[in-house]
């Protein structure tokens, strides 16, 4: 099995979740989190007033699926996700070494 966690634009998150519903991702937990990476920020205009901002909003994404899945993953939320612009995020992958449905007692696929 594997984690993987997606760092996207906010207004992205919707074209994501219907794509990963299409290749038949059963599941998601969706984070609103803060951030930065190259860019390093950005300036904003407030009431008049230009201020910097050095964190970013963005939309982690985390979904557990089988290893034969992931890769099928990566690529639908990389095209989802992409603008072309910097800031579109970034994907890690992790193994997961077990997984249980606490309702049920279900172990690993079978309790995704």
């Amino acid at each position: 099995m594997k984690l993987v966690i997606a760092i996207i634009k906010p207004f992205k998150l919707d074209e994501v979740r219907e794509a990963l519903t299409d290749i038949g991702v059963a599941g998601m937990t969706v984070s609103e989190v803060k951030g930065f990476g190259r860019q390093k920020g950005q300036t904003e205009i407030y009431r008049g007033a230009e201020y910097t901002t050095n964190m970013v909003p963005k939309i982690k994404i985390e979904i557990v699926c089988g290893a034969d899945l992931a890769p099928r993953v990566i690529e639908t939320i990389q095209s989802a996700a992409n603008t072309g612009s910097i800031g579109d995020g970034k994907i890690f992958v992790l193994d997961v070494g077990s997984a249980v449905r606490i309702r049920t007692g279900e172990t690993d696929l079978t309790a995704l």
